[in-house]
């Protein structure tokens, strides 16, 4: 029988003592100079990408890997993206950060892109088009559905705080996915920023035992002690990418990504540590 994700995560984390998720958000316009001789702008990519994961692997629980940076590559795109989560290695999980929604055949043709053929170990889903829309991705055993459930971007109280049967649309949508992956063999999670540990803390509470992605801390401001106190003892994978994958625009970009990868690792373990005394 093959090992949950939940299962996977849950060992990576005893191994490593990392709850880290580290981004792999390749911008050709961020990219080092050093790189700009080493061929076409796909090639730099492909060659900055499995750098900074050669790097930070030690440091990491997983990488998530922001689609549209891949797409954006035109026709070599996939090409890379293939070549690039091969480099992986075996002790770190990969989330497909695809922010797929779509229903019917759409749905069961987009899982099978990005949880069997490539193969990565968990993608991000909009819940928007609801359970029809999920259900397919559900369908692969050792893999993870993250839901968006309350986002770190400013725009996301446009709709995830609305309040629906008294209480937030947020906690109405996790209410719902828990439902979706009953009798299936794939586990749903949640992505849940790290600006609201309010939320955080609340949706915790009402899943003590689903993995949680929690996007937003560093650049976009949310505190790494706050994250870990609101997270509780539950499954979770903290994500941060430019703060690591940008901290050196030098010739020593994964030298320097390496660092900050474990400080951030390191920081995260200090906050959980620091939680569990507290409680």
């Amino acid at each position: 029988m093959k090992q949950s994700f939940t299962d996977r995560l849950a060992a990576i984390r005893q191994r490593k003592n990392s709850v880290l998720c580290v981004g792999i958000d390749p911008d050709p316009d961020k990219l080092p100079p050093s790189l700009s001789g080493v061929g076409s702008i796909p090639d730099q990519v492909s060659k900055f990408s499995k750098e900074i994961i050669l790097s930070t692997a030690s440091s990491a629980a997983a990488f998530k890997f922001n689609l549209a940076f891949f797409e954006a590559l035109g026709k070599s795109g996939w090409t890379v993206l293939q070549d690039v989560l091969a480099s992986v290695p075996s002790d770190v999980l990969t989330i497909a950060d695809a922010k797929r929604g779509d229903i019917g055949n759409s749905a069961r043709f987009y899982a099978k892109a990005l949880l069997e053929d490539l193969p990565f170990d968990a993608i991000t889903l909009s819940p928007f088009m609801g359970c029809d829309s999920v259900v397919p991705f559900l369908g692969y055993a050792g893999k993870a559905v993250f839901i968006l459930a309350r986002t770190s971007n400013s725009g996301g109280s446009d709709f995830q705080t609305l309040l629906v049967n008294g209480e937030p649309l947020y906690m109405n949508v996790a209410r719902q996915a828990l439902t979706w992956s009953t009798g299936l063999p794939g586990i749903v999670g949640l992505v849940t920023g790290a600006r609201d540990t309010a939320a955080l803390a609340s949706l915790r509470k009402l899943c003590p035992n689903t993995p949680f992605l929690v996007p937003g801390i560093g650049a976009q401001g949310g505190r790494v002690d706050l994250v870990m106190q609101a997270a509780g003892f539950g499954p979770i994978l903290v994500h941060s990418s430019r703060a690591i994958i940008y901290s050196s625009s030098g010739e020593d970009f994964s030298s320097a990504a390496s660092v900050a990868a474990e400080k951030i690792r390191m920081s995260l373990q200090e906050a959980h540590h620091k939680s569990i005394r507290a409680s």
